[in-house]
């Protein structure tokens, strides 16, 4: 509950919110005007209790829960019945409690409880009432009795943001985590074998120096030709490291189009407003991945991306009238075993987005990106 040697009144997490509420137990105390003897002693007891039954409902849990929540119905009742019917507004206390941390079975269970206990109390004491009294009090129990509804579903509803925040975190994590492997297999497979030419030709280069001296020469030049490849490699995934958005990959994709001589046409909002850093990241390394094997292998000379927000989703396409996939690999919706298709599949699953990629020979190739947006209707919330 606390540390040991700590006590606190209220759970932190909760804010000010129990004290506001704590004021209203003043209304009880003023009800006992008039009491005299052992009535008004028993009624400054009960409600000390009841106090005391506030208090511990924001602690504890499990069994004890439903025994200070029947604790607080029964002086409830007490007091409405044998001291002033208005005492039922206490009745606002226990229906927060139930709507707030009972589970489905024990809701239905405390509410129904809690409905028959106002019912009962209203039957009883309603002959007693004037009308004017009872028209005061039926206002007051129906808002009572509807509240728990509504708490409930704005707590629900707050769970449910503070889950999606919690997956979002854990997802982030996830596609730092794969980009650290991607790059770790990249280093391996491309910068160590650059780096073991390197080696095997300053061997080379070592025995050919009194040998062959224009043979050394020509050697020092391809390794001063292949370091500065391995330079460039370490600085693409560097670059690659580094988040960045749609907007920010189309600019680059533009300059590498160009200078591959591929004209490009964009359409749609690029801006994606209120798409999250971690969804553009992952849509602008699929970009990337698109329009190098185009540059690579389509033979293209045109080439469209459209970029397309919905309520429910954002979808990206690459297209161009290139050759086409050729015979052998397979498209329609089933991954080419080559060109990164399978890593941009990996980075999509960890957001529940997929791809499309379809093509006819001779007819250029087309990819789909689609990832599913989530609204957080919260203040200040974006899509993820």
């Amino acid at each position: 509950m606390t540390e040991r040697g700590q006590f606190q009144l209220f759970p932190k997490s909760q804010g000010f919110f129990p004290y506001v509420w704590a004021v209203y137990l003043v209304l009880p105390i003023l009800n006992l005007r008039g009491e005299t003897g052992v009535k008004l002693i028993l009624g400054g007891i009960m409600i000390a209790v009841f106090a005391i039954s506030y208090r511990q409902l924001y602690w504890v849990r499990g069994g004890v829960f439903y025994v200070w929540l029947t604790t607080q119905m029964v002086i409830i009742v007490v007091l409405s019945l044998f001291y002033t019917p208005f005492n039922l507004y206490m009745g606002f206390f226990t229906v927060n409690f139930i709507a707030y941390y009972t589970e489905n079975k024990g809701f239905k269970i405390a509410f129904t409880s809690f409905v028959v206990m106002v019912l009962s109390v209203l039957v009883l004491v309603g002959r007693e009432l004037e009308w004017v009294s009872i028209m005061f009090l039926i206002p007051f129990i129906v808002i009572m009795l509807i509240m728990p509804f509504g708490v409930r579903s704005m707590h629900q509803h707050q769970k449910l943001e503070k889950e999606l925040d919690q997956a979002n975190e854990v997802i982030k994590e996830l596609v730092k985590r794969e980009e650290r492997m991607r790059i770790a297999r990249d280093l391996h497979d491309t910068l160590g074998h650059t780096l073991s030419l390197i080696t095997l030709k300053s061997q080379l280069v070592e025995k050919l120096v009194t040998k062959n001296t224009e043979r050394a020469q020509e050697e020092a030049r391809e390794i001063q030709r292949t370091s500065r490849a391995a330079l460039r490699q370490v600085r693409e995934l560097v670059s690659e490291m580094r988040a960045i958005s749609v907007a920010e990959e189309l600019a680059e994709t533009g300059e590498m189009l160009r200078t591959a001589e591929i004209a490009l046409e964009v359409e749609g909002d690029i801006s994606l407003e209120g798409v999250s850093d971690l969804t553009q990241n992952i849509l602008s390394l699929c970009i990337k991945e698109a329009v190098t094997n185009i540059v690579k292998h389509s033979r293209a000379d045109k080439c469209f991306i459209g970029v397309a927000k919905t309520a429910g989703e954002v979808r990206v396409t690459v297209k161009d009238n290139g050759i086409g996939l050729q015979n052998g690999e397979r498209c329609n919706g089933e991954l080419s075993d080559g060109n990164g298709m399978k890593g941009m599949a990996e980075r999509l699953s960890l957001i529940d987005g997929s791809l499309s990629l379809s093509s006819e020979e001779g007819q250029g190739t087309t990819l789909i990106v689609m990832i599913p947006l989530i609204v957080k209707e919260a203040t200040g919330g974006e899509s993820a």
